[in-house]
């Protein structure tokens, strides 16, 4: 990041703004993905589901972001779903008009249908590609975004692959090297990042990592960053799963990125992952980044984090003094 962007990060959390925001953009995917938080029964608290909310489509679709967009004014704007890429028609008009308003724009994506020529030559846009895993267990959870299907979609292109490693993968000796080894190689492929899984709390499910499995992914991600520079993945970054932050009121990208669903009303709290997750096993790679970002020390001795924390007061301080009147506390409530 550069030192221009942090500041006006900076800037807007001391006027009590969020620099990061998140969009559903439908409710639609051709996927079932086991474990997929997006559609889970909690994942927008107890009245509603995401299949269950009105979304747009067509121009309806393109002023709808573009009026969330103009009213929030984020930096950075991830563009996620259902799969952002059945609205593939409406993204090719809304990304221009996103970048001409100087947003940096990410789309998450399973990939199953091709990505449109023009983005490859796009600066300050990012497709992340979801990959679960190898072929043959990829194949399964996530068709008809298969394999072949992927490769022949993102001919042409610069992705970032992302996976979320689960508890099956690391019962496989050398499963995360093996990954690198078939993406890393590929010229469509910039960098690669890895989470972890994060469940709700009280969930039993098998994607979820025991302590010792969580302990070998991170010892394995610390030696594979330095066999596979394609693995963009930071070593502070990556003690951060060690320790993850506890609650969404410690975690720096909760506090920092307001999601909002596929009717473009509908907020997801209190992070990407909606519901109750549990933070204490939080495997979120956006989390750890901006984790170890606020464990460093300015001059070898201020914690970056402690100058968020001040001046996310001074924010917060800051939209009191302005209102009309009182603010609820939950209106402080902040956030994918």
């Amino acid at each position: 990041m550069k030192t221009s962007e942090i500041l006006s990060a900076w800037r807007k959390i001391l006027n009590g703004e969020r620099p990061s925001l998140s969009i559903e953009i439908t409710r639609e995917c051709p996927l079932s993905c086991p474990g997929c938080y997006a559609y889970g029964d909690s994942h927008l608290g107890p009245n509603a589901v995401l299949r269950s909310l009105n979304d747009y489509k067509g121009q309806e679709l393109i002023d709808g972001v573009l009026g969330v967009v103009d009213r929030l004014k984020p930096l950075h704007l991830s563009l996620v779903g259902g799969d952002p890429l059945v609205r593939y028609r409406e993204l090719e008009r809304l990304i221009p008009l996103l970048l001409e308003r100087r947003i940096h724009v990410q789309v998450v994506t399973s990939a199953f249908r091709p990505l449109p020529a023009a983005w490859a030559k796009l600066a300050h846009v990012n497709v992340v590609v979801s990959i679960d895993g190898l072929q043959p267990e990829h194949d399964v959870r996530r068709a008809p975004a298969t394999y072949s299907r992927i490769l022949n979609n993102i001919a042409g292109q610069r992705v970032t692959v992302h996976c979320t490693v689960t508890g099956q993968m690391m019962k496989r000796p050398g499963y995360l090297k093996e990954f690198l080894e078939f993406w890393t190689p590929r010229p469509e492929i910039g960098k690669v990042w890895f989470s972890l899984f994060t469940p709700q709390r009280g969930e039993c499910l098998p994607e979820i990592l025991r302590p010792e499995e969580r302990s070998h992914a991170i010892a394995e991600m610390l030696e594979l960053r330095k066999q596979f520079p394609k693995l963009d993945m930071p070593e502070g970054l990556i003690l951060q799963f060690a320790a993850p932050p506890h609650s969404p009121e410690q975690c720096v990208f909760a506090r920092t990125t307001e999601i909002i669903s596929a009717d473009l009303k509908t907020k997801v709290v209190p992070c990407q992952f909606g519901g109750d997750p549990d933070c204490a096993t939080c495997g979120c790679v956006a989390s750890m980044g901006l984790a170890a970002v606020a464990a460093h020390k300015l001059a070898g001795f201020i914690p970056v984090g402690a100058i968020f924390r001040a001046s996310l007061a001074i924010g917060q301080r800051r939209v009191k003094s302005s209102a009309p009147g009182p603010i609820p506390e939950q209106a402080f409530r902040v956030l994918p």
